[in-house]
Parts: C-alpha cells; structure tokens; sequence
C-alpha cells in the first residue's frame, strides 16, 4: 500500500542537500556545510562498589566546538562575505535543514561566529570546474531547535 505524502515526510529522513544558511539576517548561498558538532566532556568515575554497582559516568557542562567549514561558488558582485572578513565581527549563523517544500524543519544557531581562515579555490587551466572557496570559522556556542 502506497503512502500519503505527508505519511512519508513524517516517516522518511530529509534530503540532505536541501539547507540554507543565513549570516547575520542575511541569506547566503553555500554548497557544504559541516562541523556542526557540539560535545561535552566526560569522565568515567570509579568507586568502592564499581564491582558491583558499575562505573558511573560524570556529565561536565564544558561544551567543545569544532572548526565550522563551509564551502561556496564565488560569484561576481557577491561581497558580503569578504566585508564579513574584513570586520572580524562575531555573527550569528543559522543552518536551517528544509522540507521538499523549503520549509525549515531543523535548525543549528550558531552564536558568534566568527571566520579565521579563507581559501581561494585552486586554479587550473585546463579545468572547467566551478571556482570553489572553503571559509573555515570558529563558533563560540551552538544550539539546536526543531522547528
């Protein structure tokens, strides 16, 4: 038996490929996006009854980000992100993951982020690829919120 659209979207993972990012309130265009990590520490604590009782396992509150690293086609007349740059201003980042309607059902906020390295796509002659550029940034938080 066939299932209903709105079986599937509420059964079926969503689309990987169907993201938007917004910098700041300002909607920008990447084609990869990843590093969305948020960990915390642990430690493993032993005591007189481990024997029997098991290890407990001790949850700290220090968060650990990793490197942001997203990936965009450089287009002519786009400059808001090399103004972003040349600021080194900390922004907010929203990573929405959308629904086959574009509505955003997940979201990853990333609070004040800011970029620490640019690279320019390499150059080759014979090549007739899209120009490429990686940004790598460093978040100072980063939350998760279904929409």
């Amino acid at each position: 038996m066939a299932h209903s659209i709105a079986q599937q979207a509420a059964a079926y993972p969503l689309a990987i490929y169907n993201f938007r990012v917004d910098v700041g309130g300002q909607s920008l265009a990447f084609t990869e996006v990843s590093g969305l990590l948020r960990e915390w520490r642990t430690q493993t604590y032993r005591h007189g009854l481990s024997h029997v009782e098991g290890e407990d396992i001790v949850v700290y509150r220090h968060e650990v980000f990793a490197p942001l690293v997203c990936k965009r086609g450089v287009v002519a007349g786009l400059n808001a992100l090399y103004e972003w740059l040349e600021s080194a201003e900390r922004r907010t980042l929203t990573v929405s993951m959308c629904d086959h309607t574009g509505t955003p059902v997940l979201q990853w906020h990333v609070q004040r982020a800011y970029l620490v390295k640019i690279e320019a796509p390499s150059f080759q002659a014979a090549g007739g690829e899209a120009a490429v550029e990686t940004l790598t940034l460093m978040a100072c938080g980063i939350r998760v919120q279904p929409v």
